[in-house]
C-alpha cells in the first residue's frame, strides 16, 4: 500500500484566527495544530482527488482570512491516513465515510471524531467489455473494494440493481460475499484493494469503484459508469476526521467550518459536473 510521495505544504497569511494559542496536545500527548507567527499549521492528510482538490480550493481562497496554513500529505490508501492520524503525523485527515471510520475504530482501536460530512463520491459499476449489467455472463468475475465498507456498499448497489439479493437484516454497507443469498448468474466476486480497481478494470467483466479513484482514473462516471449510487439521501459522505482530543481545537473547528462554506459547495458542484461529486450540505 504505497503513498504518494508529493507532499505539498501551503502558505496562508492574514487574520481571523492569527491569535489563538493552539499548539494543543493530542491523544497520546502528541501535539496538535501548531501556531508561529499568528498562523496556525495543520497537518492534514487527504485522498489526491477530490480531497486535496477540495483543501487546496480552501487554502487558495479562503484560509488566509482564518490565519490557517494547511501541510497537506496525499494518500493512495484507506489504511495509512487513520494510523498516521493516530500516530499525531497528522493533525486530521479527510478521505472517509462514517461507517468506514466506524470500522476503523473498532478494527484498530483509534480513538477518533468525525465531523459532518462535506461532499459524497458516489460508488459506481464499470466495465470495458459490457454496457449493462444484463450482460453479465454466468460465471463472470466481478472486482469489488476488499475493505469492510467499501466492500458492503458495493454489494448493497450490486444488489440494489437486481444483480444479486443479499440476506434479510442485513446492515447498509456491513454486508460480505457471505450475506449474499442468491446470487443468479453465479458470479465470482474478487476482492482487490480499492485503488486497484480501476488499473485492474480489464482483467473483470465489472468492477465498483469509489468515486475518488474513477476521477484519478480519467473516468467520467456520469457516462461512464453503468450504474451509480444516488446522491439524495446517502450516508457516505466524506468527513474531516480528526483525534476524539482535538474535537474542540479552534483551528480544527475553524478549518471544518471552511469546508462547509457556500464557497466550497459552489466550487464541488462546478469543478464536478460530471456527477462524480456532490456537496452533502
Amino acid at each position: 500500500m504505497a503513498m504518494i510521495s508529493r507532499r505539498t505544504t501551503l502558505l496562508a497569511s492574514g487574520t481571523g484566527l492569527a491569535a489563538l494559542a493552539l499548539a494543543a496536545c493530542g491523544a497520546g500527548g502528541t501535539e496538535g495544530p501548531t501556531e508561529e507567527g499568528g498562523v496556525t499549521t495543520i497537518r492534514i492528510g487527504a485522498s489526491p482527488a477530490p480531497h486535496a482538490g477540495i483543501l487546496q480550493f480552501v487554502q487558495d481562497n479562503l484560509a488566509a482570512d482564518a490565519g490557517l496554513e494547511l501541510d497537506i500529505t496525499e494518500y493512495t490508501d484507506y489504511q495509512i491516513p487513520n494510523q498516521a492520524l493516530s500516530d499525531g503525523d497528522l493533525d486530521a485527515n479527510f478521505y472517509q465515510t462514517p461507517a468506514f471510520l466506524e470500522g476503523q475504530m473498532e478494527e484498530k482501536g483509534f480513538d477518533f471524531f468525525g465531523f459532518e460530512g462535506v461532499h459524497v463520491e458516489p460508488l459506481g459499476i464499470y466495465s470495458e467489455s459490457i454496457a449493462s449489467l444484463d450482460e453479465l455472463q454466468d460465471g463472470d468475475e466481478v472486482a469489488i473494494a476488499n475493505d469492510p465498507t467499501n466492500r458492503g456498499r458495493g454489494l448493497d448497489l450490486l444488489a440494489a440493481n437486481g444483480v444479486i439479493t443479499l440476506a434479510e437484516g442485513i446492515a447498509p454497507t456491513s454486508a460480505t460475499t457471505g450475506d449474499i443469498a442468491e446470487n443468479p448468474k453465479n458470479l465470482q466476486f474478487v476482492e482487490l484493494e480499492a485503488a486497484q480497481i480501476p488499473r485492474s478494470l480489464a482483467d473483470f467483466a465489472a468492477g465498483v469503484i469509489n468515486g475518488n479513484y474513477a476521477l484519478e482514473a480519467g473516468l467520467n462516471p456520469a457516462e461512464e459508469s453503468i450504474v451509480l449510487e444516488e446522491g439524495e439521501g446517502n450516508p457516505n459522505a466524506n468527513m474531516m476526521v480528526v483525534r476524539a482530543a482535538d474535537q474542540e481545537n479552534e483551528a480544527l473547528v475553524a478549518l471544518d467550518g471552511l469546508l462547509h462554506s457556500d464557497e466550497v459547495r459552489a466550487y464541488i458542484e462546478e469543478t464536478y459536473t460530471n456527477g462524480a461529486v456532490i456537496p452533502a450540505f
